[in-house]
């Protein structure tokens, strides 16, 4: 029998509206709605998109005042029982809405409106639906009119008759290319040449490359191959000779033929690797492994060959990058050895590229994805395994609803499929290597370079006895001097700076005034491409004042160093030297990151300067030098985990270099040579640091010893962001046990982002079962101020950064 009522949660962000709501599907609907499809549903007095989450046949209100569904926007479902499941609970234990967290698993383009059309493969059998066709390959939906029963249609499509075409009209869906299409016989060739004139050249040639191939081409590649026109053309096509059809093709981000590769032979560390994981996904057992492997020590071969054996049992794989910087090269290594069971799913994508690799996901046509943190939500049914790459990364939290770590998504997936999720990193986070170590992970270590080459030599260099001997420019002399001896013997440099921009701030000499964003509480970043001055919070900014906005005098000067400023001055210090900068600022163009490292790695520059995105993923063989202009940037954050990342980004740095035969060294420039961070980076001491670092965080109640909440409220009145946090606070202490550490309230590190004020309270807690209750509790009921006074009440279950 087939169900009449839907259950739909509707595309309506608020907590009074967080829950199913009950719908007639009309009888030409009736067998055509699933579960896990969009659809157009009245909702009070407006029409809004909604998602099919079950459907039943009776429900507990009067079905008399049940509204009807309008129609459907799929025409297969969007999201499999599964990811339906996994939503739920990703709503739950993110304190998310339901809406939040389907709309976070699906791509762009699927949250824009559809054009659908029925594509005739074979002559249906059903009479109805053959009349409708007409003779004709398509038909668009809106001529099946409302008695027009969708059943038939999906009986069809059963039989392979027909199928579904659907485009976003935003032109964001499917990509389409006119080909030529020959249709004429060869008699009817015969027939058009006799009546052509001896002047119709063009025309006997075009007859003659259509007769001696009848394939169908695209027709850029006829006009090209013929060095003809359209309106040549147009004679063949009047006559009926041949004619031009759209063909939909997938828009491959990485197109290009990639030499394949094959399996390399494994070293004993990366076989016993390979054996664990395989063992467990054999066993069809839900194991979380920590493979704690040094830079360089082959993490990638163990992936690729695991992955091989997935897709030898018929499972797919997921491969979770950090950074879009990091994809192109590991998106290569995947696409050689798989070739197209690849498909990439992440941000530096256009809508319409990202919609299709979805899609090829999604009709199984691959059996690999690999992307940043959102292509967690892949839609595959029959998951072999998971791969988080580089699992300390900050990147693999989402900072805005629903705010999840993409490891906890990985796991509850790995629960459902029964197959392993692999973390692997040189430098793990601490709650993960303390899990390992506690046996809740499998923990397995490589601790040698694959080429046996050693690690990196590592000099710390003292920039304030730099200054004490007369050095004030940002290159110590060692670091000078052993650039030049690589520009010598034509090896590369790479040269790492985390801030982007010219200088950090600008600051009159005289009143001391220094320039600051009008919306945030944060100076301003000199950029002197433009010569402007530029905010990295709220993106505003204004032209560089030539005096001093506060005392009109004209000592208005730069301090501190971003990554143009240190271009420039590469520029001046070695004017033969060619250089690349990777910033925010230079890869802000689609294709710009590989361009830059395709650039660099054909040997056309000598230095690479960059931030962050530049630290890791990164392995050329030419690279024997790394410099750390500023190791003190992440020190001096307010940040419980400053000192972690400090050494995570030492260390990685430090290993993008001397990967292959020359060997490599790493200067590291700091003010603060003596802090442990640096010390235990600088000899690749990992459990060293842990053990340090572990201490610190019992004795201070900090992760992994504690678990952390963090509530920050926001207002544009400072007063009432104060208050408001002040009264949860208060609830806070009555409802939680005597155990929890409740701090606050107190501003935010940066108190003003976009005109708006920031407090904030923190829970540290060891167990607190009602917890998750008392939260829920607030934001009800702060719910009608919220909407009413832009109130905004942000709760953060795991935060990955306290600014």
């Amino acid at each position: 029998m087939t169900e009449k009522i839907a259950k739909v949660v509707v595309d309506v962000p608020a907590s009074n509206i967080n829950r199913f709501f009950d719908y007639l599907i009309p009888d030409k609907l009736l067998g055509a709605i699933e579960i896990g499809m969009r659809v157009i549903v009245p909702f009070g007095n407006r029409t809004i998109m909604g998602y099919v989450l079950e459907t039943v046949n009776e429900t507990t209100f009067d079905e008399t005042k049940l509204k009807q569904i309008k129609t459907t926007l799929d025409v297969q479902p969007v999201l499999t029982k599964e990811l339906i499941d996994l939503g739920q609970w990703l709503a739950e234990s993110t304190l998310s809405y339901f809406i939040s967290s389907f709309q976070a698993m699906l791509p762009q383009a699927l949250k824009a409106s559809y054009d659908k059309s029925l594509h005739r493969l074979h002559p249906p059998i059903n009479q109805r639906l053959a009349d409708l066709f007409d003779g004709r390959d398509y038909i668009g939906f809106d001529e099946l009119n409302d008695d027009f029963p969708l059943r038939i249609v999906n009986d069809e499509i059963g039989k392979g008759n027909v199928e579904w075409d659907y485009h976003v009209s935003t032109n964001e869906s499917f990509k389409y290319v006119t080909m030529v299409e020959v249709i004429g016989t060869e008699a009817k060739f015969d027939l058009y040449l006799a009546d052509l004139t001896k002047q119709s050249k063009k025309q006997f040639e075009l007859v003659q490359y259509f007769l001696d191939d009848h394939a169908t081409r695209p027709l850029k590649k006829v006009l090209k191959d013929n060095k003809t026109t359209r309106n040549t053309l147009n004679k063949l096509i009047d006559q009926q000779l041949i004619r031009l059809v759209k063909q939909q093709v997938n828009r491959d981000p990485y197109q290009g033929e990639t030499e394949k590769t094959t399996p390399l032979t494994l070293a004993p560390q990366q076989q016993k690797a390979l054996d664990a994981i395989v063992r467990k996904m054999n066993q069809h057992e839900a194991k979380t492994f920590l493979l704690h492997g040094v830079t360089g020590s082959g993490k990638t071969e163990v992936y690729l060959q695991a992955i091989d054996l997935a897709i030898r049992q018929d499972k797919e794989a997921i491969v979770l990058v950090p950074e879009i910087s990091l994809t192109p090269m590991m998106v290569e290594r995947f696409k050689r050895r798989f070739g197209d069971a690849v498909a990439v799913l992440h941000s530096a994508l256009s809508k319409g590229e990202r919609f299709d690799e979805w899609r090829k996901i999604q009709k199984k046509q691959v059996s690999v994805a690999v992307g940043a943190r959102s292509a967690i939500f892949a839609p595959f049914e029959n998951l072999g395994m998971i791969i988080i790459d580089e699992e300390h990364e900050s990147t693999y939290k989402q900072e805005d609803h629903p705010r999840y770590h993409v490891r906890d998504v990985a796991k509850h997936r790995a629960d459902y499929h029964k197959c392993p999720v692999v973390l692997g990193t040189a430098t793990p986070t601490l709650e993960t290597y303390a899990r390992a170590k506690k046996g809740v992970y499998q923990l397995i270590e490589m601790p040698e370079r694959i080429n046996q080459s050693l690690m990196p030599k590592v000099t710390i260099q003292d920039m304030r006895e730099e200054l004490h001997q007369g050095n004030r420019t940002m290159f110590s002399r060692q670091l000078k001097e052993a650039i030049e001896r690589r520009l010598e013997k034509r090896e590369q440099v790479v040269l790492f700076l985390n801030r982007r921009g010219y200088s950090t701030f600008v600051m009159c000499r005289d009143c001391g005034h220094t320039v600051e964003c009008p919306s945030c509480d944060i100076s301003l970043t000199y950029h002197q491409r433009d010569h402007r001055l530029k905010c990295h919070y709220c993106n505003y900014s204004e032209p560089m004042p030539n005096v001093c906005p506060n005392c009109q005098s004209e000592s208005i000067r730069f301090f501190g160093t971003g990554t143009e400023k240190v271009e420039e001055a590469l520029n001046e210090t070695f004017p033969e030297a060619r250089i690349i900068r990777m910033d925010v600022d230079t890869t802000r163009k689609k294709g710009a990151h590989e361009r830059l490292l395709k650039q660099f790695g054909n040997k056309q520059a000598d230095i690479l300067l960059g931030t962050q995105m530049i630290a890791k993923g990164l392995d050329f063989p030419d690279v024997t030098l790394v410099g750390v202009l500023a190791a003190d940037g992440l020190l001096n954050l307010p940040d419980f985990r400053a000192a972690e990342k400090t050494f995570q980004l030492l260390t990685q740095v430090s290993g993008r270099a001397g990967r292959h035969e020359l060997t490599g060294e790493v200067i590291v420039q700091t003010y603060t040579p003596e802090h442990y961070s640096v010390l235990f980076a600088k000899d690749y001491d990992y459990h060293g640091f842990f053990k340090q670092e572990m201490a610190l965080r019992k004795a201070y109640q900090y992760p992994p010893y504690y678990f952390l909440t963090l509530i920050t409220v926001t207002h544009e009145n400072r007063l009432k962001a104060e208050e408001v946090t002040r009264v949860i606070q208060k609830l806070l202490v009555k409802h939680l046990t005597k155990e929890a550490v409740i701090l606050g309230p107190t501003p935010s590190p940066i108190e003003r982002i976009k005109g708006r004020y920031r407090f904030q309270c923190m829970v540290k807690y060891k167990d607190e079962p009602d917890l998750m209750s008392v939260l829920r509790k607030i934001l009800q009921h702060y719910e009608a101020e919220s909407r009413k006074e832009q109130l905004m009440i942000h709760i953060d279950l795991n935060p990955q950064q306290l600014m």
